[in-house]
């Protein structure tokens, strides 16, 4: 059965131990740690805070259902033609990794970034491939999966689609690279994202839920905008799928995020355990 998770990115103004205690009481089963500030950034968790993270979960009956890296935009760059900041951006991704899988989250989402002016795609995919292999070897070690994230044009220009992000995924052949499947990313790219379920198969590794008007990634609470979350949902049942539903939402509900987080975990608990 599918689980409901909530990405801690809506609590940034809050510690994410609260955070947790918060999305424990409103009743979602997991929660999809964001690697940003305040929560858990590159190296500003030493052991015993992450020790105590994992604690309060546990306590809080929370599952860890994955990492969320800051990214999109800023901090990093995997496709960079510049050397010292591709560098820079996979080890940070790397980073994530290691406190992903010290605080024992199973997956860790990357971003494929954008091209630069005067970089063609063709030279940016081959510096995000050259990045994805290290990351996946290192992820390797520490029994982590990595999955991409196809975004839309306003965030990436090289992996927009599932079969975008499942080329790579081939091209690489490591069995710990999946995609992360974003119904929002899909329904302003065009895609139909029950068709995306479908031909994911066993490298759908997470599932972002979100809701939008078709014209941008408005990280809507679900209800909210136009996307058709029936037939979306009963595709995953369809394909079994057994992991997380991340409810990633906007920066406009940081300042009262109790209440938007509320109203999506009601508006899919009546739907995701319908026949």
């Amino acid at each position: 059965m599918m689980s409901l998770s909530l990405s801690s990115f809506i609590y940034l103004n809050f510690s994410l131990e609260e955070a947790i205690k918060r999305i424990a009481a409103l009743g979602f089963n997991g929660i999809d740690i964001w690697g940003g500030r305040p929560h858990a950034y590159r190296n500003d968790l030493n052991l015993t805070e992450i020790a105590n993270i994992r604690q309060t979960a546990k306590e809080f009956g929370l599952g860890l259902a994955s990492f969320i890296p800051a990214q999109f935009r800023y901090p990093t760059s995997l496709c960079s033609q510049n050397e010292v900041i591709r560098k820079d951006s996979v080890a940070y991704i790397k980073d994530s990794i290691q406190t992903a899988a010290r605080l024992g989250c199973p997956v860790v989402s990357v971003c494929p970034g954008h091209s630069l002016f005067g970089q063609t795609v063709n030279a940016a995919m081959d510096c995000l491939r050259e990045s994805l292999d290290e990351l996946c070897l290192y992820a390797t070690s520490l029994a982590v999966r990595i999955a991409i994230e196809p975004a839309d044009r306003f965030e990436t220009d090289l992996v927009n689609t599932i079969p975008d992000a499942l080329q790579i995924i081939d091209q690489l052949g490591h069995d710990n690279l999946g995609v992360v499947l974003d119904c929002g990313h899909s329904y302003v790219v065009g895609e139909s994202a029950v068709e995306a379920v479908s031909i994911s198969q066993d490298r759908l590794f997470h599932v972002h839920v979100n809701d939008n008007n078709g014209l941008r990634d408005q990280h809507l609470v679900p209800g909210e905008g136009t996307f058709n979350f029936i037939p979306f949902l009963d595709a995953l049942k369809k394909h079994n799928y057994q992991g997380y539903l991340c409810v990633e939402l906007s920066w406009d509900v940081t300042l009262d995020p109790d209440i938007a987080a509320a109203k999506a975990l009601k508006y899919f608990e009546k739907r995701i355990n319908q026949k």
